[in-house]
This record gives C-alpha cells, sequence and structure tokens, in this order.
C-alpha cells in the first residue's frame, strides 16, 4: 500500500483509484425508453381525449342502427339479395331475373323508368312494399339505391351431371363449356347467352378465379341463365376428367392450337370446351389436361380476341358442323 503525506503531515492513500475529472462519477447505462407515442395514444393528450369521444359516438350510432334495423320493413330472406338502383333494377326485370319482392321509398309515379319497373313488377306478381328511406339506406349499407331495390333469389347452380342429363333431354351429344380464369361477370352472362344460342348442354365455372352469376352476368346473358344449366366446380380438372369419363373429347381453345375446329373432325361427337381469360389464357395444368388444343385464325393486326367472342365463335362452329353431320 502506497502512502504520502499532505501539507498537514497527515498520511493518506494513494492506491485507490480516483474518478476522472469532470466525469461526474462512474455512468449507468442509459435504458432506452422506445419511440414517443402518437398523440391519440396518450392519455393526457387532447387527441387521446377526441380519439375516445369519436369511439363511443361510433359505437352509440352502431347501436341505433342495429335497433333500427330490427325494426326496419326490410328483412332479406335467407338465399336471397337485394339489387339496388333505378337502372339495376329496370334491366333485372328486363332480363326476366326472378324478383320475390320490390322496395319502393317515396313518389316514383314520376319517373317514367320507375313507372315501367312498377308495372313489369306488377305483371310478374311481385308484391311491391313501401318503405322509408332509412329502412333502404340500413338494407342496401349505404349503396345508391335511388329510392328502389328488389329482392332476387341468389342464383341456384347445377350439378356437372345435370349438364349431361341436358344433353340426353335434348337428344344430342354433349356440348360442355368450361370457362377457366373468366373473371368478368360481363364475359361470362356473354359466355352463357352464345352457349344456350348454339346449342351447349350448359357451362362449368370454378369456385375460385372466376366470376359468378351475379345480377351483371345474369343481365348479360339476357335471360338465357335462366334455360341453360351452370354448374359450379371445386376444381375444374376434376370436371374435365369428369367429362372425359363421360365420353367427351377435351378440346382447349388457345391461340397455339394446332388445329382449328373443322379441321379436328370432332365437332360432331361428345365435346368439351375449355375457354381461358383473355392474355393470361388456359393454365397450365388445365392446359395438359385437354385432348386438343385448337386455334381461331384472325388477323395479324388483332393479338388476341375477348374470352366471349373467342368462345362464340367456336360454339358457332361446332353448331354449323353439327348441322352438316346430321343433314348427311
Amino acid at each position: 500500500m502506497a502512502v504520502r503525506g499532505d501539507h498537514h503531515g497527515r498520511l493518506k492513500r494513494t492506491d485507490k483509484k480516483a474518478a476522472p475529472k469532470g466525469s461526474g462519477g462512474p455512468k449507468r447505462g442509459l435504458r432506452a425508453k422506445g419511440p414517443t407515442p402518437k398523440a391519440e395514444n396518450r392519455p393526457y393528450h387532447a387527441a387521446y381525449r377526441a380519439r375516445i369521444q369519436k369511439e363511443r359516438r361510433e359505437e352509440t350510432q352502431a347501436a341505433q342502427r342495429k335497433a333500427r334495423a330490427k325494426r326496419s320493413l326490410i328483412h332479406v330472406r335467407r338465399g336471397h339479395q337485394l339489387v339496388a338502383g333505378r337502372n339495376p333494377v329496370l334491366e333485372a326485370l328486363q332480363s326476366d331475373m326472378p324478383v320475390s319482392r320490390v322496395f319502393v321509398a317515396g313518389n316514383l309515379a314520376a319517373n317514367k323508368k320507375l313507372s315501367l319497373l312498377l308495372s313489369k313488377a306488377s305483371a310478374q306478381g311481385s308484391p311491391i312494399v313501401e318503405v322509408p328511406r332509412s329502412d333502404l339506406d340500413l338494407a342496401t349499407e349505404g349503396a345508391v339505391h335511388q329510392g328502389v331495390a328488389i329482392e332476387v333469389p341468389e342464383f341456384a347452380y347445377s350439378d356437372l351431371e345435370d349438364l349431361f342429363e341436358n344433353a340426353e333431354n335434348n337428344a344430342t351429344p354433349p356440348l360442355i363449356v368450361l370457362l377457366d380464369g373468366v373473371t368478368d361477370p360481363h364475359n361470362l352472362g356473354a359466355i352463357v347467352r352464345s352457349a344456350a344460342a348454339f346449342g351447349a348442354s350448359g357451362v362449368v365455372i370454378p369456385l375460385r378465379r372466376s366470376a359468378t352469376m351475379n345480377v351483371t352476368a345474369w343481365k348479360a346473358s339476357a335471360g338465357a341463365a335462366a334455360r341453360l344449366p351452370i354448374a359450379r366446380v371445386s376444381n375444374l380438372v376434376n370436371a374435365i376428367n369428369q367429362c372425359k369419363e363421360r365420353g367427351c373429347f377435351v378440346m382447349g381453345l388457345d391461340g397455339a392450337g394446332t388445329s382449328s375446329v373443322r379441321e379436328s373432325n370432332l365437332a360432331d361427337g361428345p365435346l368439351a370446351l375449355v375457354t381461358g381469360a383473355e392474355g393470361d389464357g388456359i393454365s397450365r395444368l388445365v392446359k395438359e389436361n385437354c385432348d386438343l388444343l385448337t386455334r381461331i385464325e384472325i388477323s395479324s393486326q388483332v393479338e388476341s380476341l375477348n374470352a366471349a367472342v373467342a368462345t362464340g365463335i367456336v360454339l358457332s362452329e361446332v353448331a354449323a358442323l353439327r348441322r352438316q353431320a346430321a343433314a348427311k
């Protein structure tokens, strides 16, 4: 131990380490407090109080809407849906869509379109129910209803087997149209219309990556959806294989096809036609399960055709070839 004397002659230990000058002594590590919370999450901030008040108002309004809904005259039944707006409603009636009820708010007699709508609904035997505008607001979840809405049944899909039964009932070889990735309801409706016009047995759509038979598709089908069975399947490849088991030759419509429908000499037999979306075309797995890829001869100035147009052309060709075969 080292010692030394100070100016008073007292002994002092010198082996003790002294803190460096100006350091304030040994430091402890500072703990991070994290990012500063948003103003609306700080209890003593005005923004926090404003957020709480807004949430309480929204909860109150939701409770009020729920209470009003219980008293509403509009209760859409299970398996039904609402179509709202003057033009959508009129178009649905013009396309022969079955209507369960018509809901109107206010005086519609002054509007010629709606007067026509009401007369059509009455002719079909659909009851007309007068309701407060607030009821329509609630039932349509704030959509622009223009004072009118109709309750229609959700579309009833068929089974794949129903399409083959339809062919048997019509005494014609099966002609099944399968759609792969057609997501535009206008295209779906147009294809259904063409399928009905050219003697197809029915149309098949998958559960995923496909348009459904909603009001838009129904309108585009011009009422054909009421006369032609439409099946909805969980797996399109399985549906293709079922068609093969029933004796169908599966023909995929593809720009890189090796032959046309006429060149294939298969149109007069049981046939399953697969159509893909414009641009993407038929998916790889579906294409691999087709027996033949067929093409449509088009001008080099056009890259591809709309799915509905292409399908209609092929169906027209198949119908013509079948008529020729029947005439022989």
